[in-house]
């Protein structure tokens, strides 16, 4: 078994830092784009990014973990090449995701370097604990705000609501409670269209469940594996 955790928007590796120290063998992949190459336009892009990825490095009975626009990705590579993967964890995420025109329209801000990349980083990982803050934040600031609109932008075209049903696959939904991005109510919904999926809400967390309670989540994951056959 693999375990694959697929990074969020204008996100790398280091996103999975505290995920890919406690499960020994695990893998964050890198986004093309993310700083390097040319970021896909959309989610279903990304995916067959990863099929690709997948095959290249000849993966068995992979495990998808993806966060927000990750966890897209993962449902996206359930529903178009589901064959070879063994379950899913998705984590702030949702069948749908459609993003704030305001969102929007501050990252265009961030581009055109009228707002502060830098500052909008700091404040959206004020809560991310601190021995993964700032490698999370310098790896962001490298990728940069033109992918965070890219990304977001493939997120808002996203939606699996009419198709999320035929996914087959043993699943774990997690969401913070405080999530304003992608409220709790996107966990159940995914919870209740995929059928036996289970479902973790962890409290005094938010969009940033993995990096701000680490510890509930990786253990939350561990017993999900330990169910798996």
């Amino acid at each position: 078994m693999k375990l694959l955790f697929i990074p969020g928007a204008a996100c790398g590796r280091k996103a999975w830092l505290c995920q890919t120290r406690h499960f020994a063998g695990s893998e964050a992949v890198t986004l093309p784009g993310h700083p390097e190459g040319k970021p896909c336009s959309s989610v279903a892009g990304y995916a067959a990014w990863l099929r690709d990825y997948i095959g290249e490095q000849q993966y068995q009975g992979v495990v998808l973990a993806g966060h927000s626009m990750g966890g897209a990705v993962a449902q996206r590579y359930a529903l178009d090449y589901g064959d070879g993967v063994k379950a899913l964890v998705l984590i702030s995420t949702g069948a749908r995701l459609r993003i704030r025109p305001e969102l929007l329209e501050a990252v265009r801000g961030m581009v055109a370097g009228r707002l502060a990349w830098r500052d909008y980083l700091e404040e959206r990982h004020s809560a991310t604990v601190p021995e993964v803050r700032q490698a999370i934040i310098e790896e962001r600031l490298q990728i940069g705000p033109a992918v965070l609109l890219n990304d977001l932008l493939a997120c808002d075209k996203f939606d699996v609501m009419d198709r999320v049903r035929a996914i087959r696959l043993p699943t774990l939904v997690i969401s913070g409670l405080d999530d304003e991005l992608t409220p709790v109510k996107y966990a159940h919904y995914l919870a209740s269209q995929i059928e036996g999926a289970r479902e973790v809400i962890v409290p005094g967390a938010a969009h940033w469940v993995l990096a701000e309670r680490p510890q509930e989540v990786s253990q939350a994951i561990a017993g999900f594996l330990a169910g798996l056959d």
